[in-house]
């Protein structure tokens, strides 16, 4: 669960390394994001030779949350970051990175991001 204002790390090698959440995808009166959801990003550092540069406005999937998450087999998962995936836009559903660091959430999958979870080197 996170919220505006809230920074994340890049869990892809787009270029991003901080960012800062600015909105929330969904309802205007949305408060929190949690696990695959889409969020509006700008970039505060990144790298100068990445694709994504300083102040951009990106899109972003949550991929990573240190917020507890349950499941609906009772189950609860909890990683240690805030870490997020920049995406192409929200239909395509493709990360603008050519790899992804760290693990991922399962519920990914389920929410159409195969291409996320097929790059990640561990899917919990």
């Amino acid at each position: 669960m996170v919220q505006r204002r809230t920074s994340l790390v890049s869990a892809d090698n787009c270029g991003v390394q901080i960012m800062t959440i600015i909105h929330i995808y969904g309802s205007s009166k949305r408060k929190f994001a949690s696990l695959g959801d889409i969020v509006q990003c700008v970039v505060k550092r990144a790298d100068p030779q990445g694709i994504v540069k300083d102040d951009e406005l990106v899109k972003v999937v949550i991929v990573r949350t240190h917020k507890e998450y349950r499941r609906s087999d009772g189950s609860y998962i909890r990683f240690d970051d805030n870490a997020g995936v920049v995406i192409d836009n929200p239909k395509d559903k493709n990360p603008r990175g050519t790899r992804i660091f760290g693990p991922v959430a399962r519920e990914l999958k389920d929410l159409g991001f195969h291409k996320i979870v097929s790059m990640a080197p561990e899917v919990y």
